[in-house]
């Protein structure tokens, strides 16, 4: 048996690539600084691994930013319009890459960045490929040689980890008609033969090929390209050792498919999808061995050994041990670094989690235990890990009986408005009286270093609760000054006083617990740090009336009260395995419902639930669609449904394909919907366009996962764009998505262009 890790979390175990990127964008360190940050880490990653014990160690899995912007880079997949900026005076290789990922605005030169979109359905956002007819690829970049040249230096025993050829292409997207992306593999696969001869000449013997597509949904067109870039792969290399990887569900109709790739190794997801293991073992073919993925790479809890062993056995029994490898799921990317960082959390809830590291531990101690070793200490850890698999089904932390009966009692009435949208608009504009092309923000405002201070002095007892209490009303009045001043229609408070959109919730939320180090990477420099979610979860007190209450005292015009909704609280924590889902979300809309309810009660009559996860959660295949879309639209509409008429119930989207969920969307039922449109230049309207979506529409003119600060005249096309597919009385204006991580400078430019844009677009719309 062998063991091998599928890729490492790269942040850091304190954020250091985060803090290093951001530091090399403001101009504060040099290139050669930030490059030393990233050799830091991979060398730590490694040795976390090597002194673990695994056998085969990823290499590349490191990133500054995206593992498939970096595919793009290396096979040259770079737009025409970043041509320019290498050719700029001392500009360098990941100045390139940064402005694809990120926009380029300074040297005469002004560039929107490339487009951005869930990873699957996790909250990891990649950076999407595009593809032209006939497109041409070429080897742009030694990342993968020089980071399989450096490990080898560390004394480890290197895998490196590449995007496997089909997937890359069925990540990106089509940027002109008349053609299909799978069109293009016989110009890509050269490339990939070119990586692969580099990578054995440099002595590489193991390659990990990611192919999670192999788990999706496929045309008979992929399943095609599949075999064909596989054969050739071999007929290349008949000695270089292979892995495909797949994860986030099970192989099912594709298995035959996956099986008969000559490969020699076939990683599966046995957490995601356990019953895969049976078929697969019984087409397995004598010269493929099995990896089987059973740390659970996107959760916090320890492994259950004795399921796992069973998994094991039962895979040794039909293979040998020389055929069976052990993994985690997928990826540690998705797991917090080392939960030994961790000195504040519940004893007994620290007992049964793991994070990146001590899944590491998890893979060899299974093998040890598997092969029978003499080892004591495995039979030490096995004997630990049956205590506290044990004690966790019994916590009397976990369980609350009157959440469990009140969340059984729901009812139909209980998920429905009083009245239709169409009665329901005519009493809001009534209270509203909102001009056409209302404008507002999606929420949060720059929290710059200085509030981020003042939390962590009140957090360390430096502030008082009364001190921190004014600051933050003081910066919450200057905010509401201020965007009365520039003329939006709809403010928002700024949310100085929250930390993340789903953690600050979850600090109020009774079954929630929160690490001090458990971050995770996002996008980019961007990192979250997800709450555990241990148990029946319920509101003990209302959770953002106060802060609502007080912005609207301050201003004549309507404020909304901002909330995250159900789905997204779940699928953003570390959410328990012991029930199902749905019924941990339906706990958490009770929740949400009820301070939506004190909300409309202390005067709020503006009210956002955000959903931006409601598409990431969608399941991998179609045929499972139904059933989660079923319980994830009723959650939210628990969340809405206790307001009276008058009460406008806004919901944000981002970054998420709306066309084949669209009816969906709309059995929502909210009010006003907010969604990412101005990457797609607008394309994701057409799918409201064509259901002829009812309900009012707010789509982004300008994105705030850039720095660019965009035109007034830019943001007035994308409006006309809007209009040509959407009714103007239906149509809002707004940024993207919230303007947390982003610097006042710049926020106060775009939105100043924002309002003047929606002013000249409705005067054009009154002329015509």
């Amino acid at each position: 048996m062998q063991t091998h890790i599928l890729g490492y979390p790269r942040i850091g175990s304190k954020r250091e690539l985060k803090k290093a990127c951001e530091q090399y964008w403001s101009g504060k360190i040099v290139l050669e600084e930030l490059l030393a940050v990233g050799r830091t880490i991979c060398n730590h990653n490694w040795n976390i691994q090597k002194e673990a014990g695994i056998d085969l160690i990823p290499c590349n899995d490191f990133s500054y930013y995206d593992q498939v912007l970096d595919m793009s880079l290396i096979v040259g997949a770079v737009p025409s319009r970043y041509h320019e900026v290498v050719l700029k005076k001392n500009n360098t290789e990941l100045d390139l890459y940064f402005a694809m990922a990120r926009g380029y605005q300074k040297d005469g030169l002004d560039i929107t960045a490339m487009e951005m979109t869930k990873w699957f359905d996790t909250n990891y956002h990649y950076i999407v490929p595009e593809f032209y007819k006939n497109q041409q690829f070429k080897l742009s970049s030694d990342k993968i040689f020089n980071e399989f040249a450096g490990a080898r230096q560390a004394g480890i025993n290197a895998k490196p980890v590449i995007i496997g050829p089909v997937s890359y292409l069925l990540l990106g997207k089509e940027k002109e008609e008349g053609f299909e992306k799978l069109d293009l593999a016989e110009n890509l696969l050269p490339v990939y033969i070119e990586i692969l001869t580099r990578l054995q000449e440099q002595g590489a013997e193991w390659i990990q090929l990611d192919e999670p597509f192999l788990a999706l949904d496929l045309t008979e067109k992929a399943k095609q390209t599949y075999q064909m870039v596989y054969a050739e792969i071999r007929k290349k290399f008949p000695k270089l050792k292979l892995i495909i990887a797949t994860y986030f569900d099970g192989l099912k109709d594709n298995r035959s498919l996956a099986v008969s790739l000559p490969v020699e190794v076939l990683h599966i997801d046995l957490v995601r999808n356990p019953e895969q293991l049976e078929e697969i073992l019984k087409i397995i073919p004598e010269n493929l061995s099995l990896s089987l993925g059973l740390v659970d790479g996107r959760n916090i809890w320890k492994n259950d050994y004795e399921k796992s062993l069973r998994f094991i056995t039962k895979a040794i029994e039909k293979l040998g041990s020389e055929r069976v490898f052990i993994a985690p799921s997928c990826s540690l990317l998705h797991s917090p670094c080392d939960l030994d960082a961790e000195t504040a959390l519940n004893p007994e809830i620290k007992n049964w989690l793991a994070f990146a590291k001590q899944k590491v531990k998890e893979v060899v101690t299974l093998k040890a235990l598997a092969a029978g070793t003499d080892n004591e200490n495995s039979l030490t850890d096995f004997e630990d890990n049956k205590k506290a698999v044990e004690e966790r089904k019994t916590s009397s932390l976990i369980h609350n009986d009157q959440v469990k009966q009140r969340a059984q009692a729901v009812t139909k009435e209980d998920t429905q408005r009083k009245n239709t949208f169409k009665i329901r608009k005519e009493e809001q504009q009534k209270t509203l009286q909102l001009p056409l092309f209302p404008t507002t923000t999606i929420g949060s405002f720059p929290q710059t270093a200085e509030v981020r201070s003042w939390r962590a002095q009140f957090k360390k007892g430096e502030l008082t609760a009364v001190q921190y209490d004014a600051l933050l009303k003081e910066e919450t009045q200057r905010t509401i000054r201020w965007q009365e001043d520039i003329g939006i229609d709809v403010l928002v408070h700024g949310e100085f006083e929250r930390n993340d959109m789903v953690e600050y919730f979850g600090e109020q939320l009774e079954g929630f617990t929160f690490t001090k180090n458990g971050w995770v990477q996002s996008y980019g420099s961007r990192c979250v740090k997800p709450p555990v979610i241990f148990g029946d979860v319920s509101r003990p007190a209302t959770m953002t009336v106060y802060w609502s209450q007080y912005a609207q005292s301050q201003t004549e015009k309507w404020v909304k009260g901002m909330l995250t909704g159900p789905v997204t609280i779940l699928q953003w924590s570390f959410v328990r395995d012991d029930q199902p889902r749905s019924e941990t979300c339906k706990q958490i809309a009770l929740a949400i419902r009820d301070e939506v309810v004190d909300l409309e009660k202390a005067g709020i009559r503006i009210i956002q639930i955000d959903e931006p996860a409601i598409r990431e959660g969608l399941p991998l295949r179609r045929t499972d669609w139904q059933n989660y879309l079923k319980w994830a639209v009723e959650a939210f509409r628990i969340s809405a449904s206790g307001v009276e008429d008058a009460t406008q119930i806004h919901t944000h989207m981002c970054y998420s394909e709306f066309n084949d969920i669209i009816e969906n969307i709309a059995a929502m039922d909210a009010d006003v919907i907010t969604i990412e449109c101005s990457r797609s230049q607008m394309e994701l309207l057409n799918a409201f366009a064509d259901f002829q979506y009812p309900n009012e529409i707010g789509p982004g003119v300008y994105d705030i996962h850039s720095p660019r600060v965009p035109s007034k005249d830019e943001m007035v096309e994308l409006l006309r764009k809007a209009q040509h597919v959407i009714p103007a009385s239906q149509l809002w204006v707004n940024p993207d998505c919230g303007l947390k991580t982003r610097h006042w400078e710049e926020t106060e430019k775009a939105l100043i262009a924002m309002v003047a844009a929606a002013k000249e677009a409705s005067v054009e719309y009154a002329v015509c």
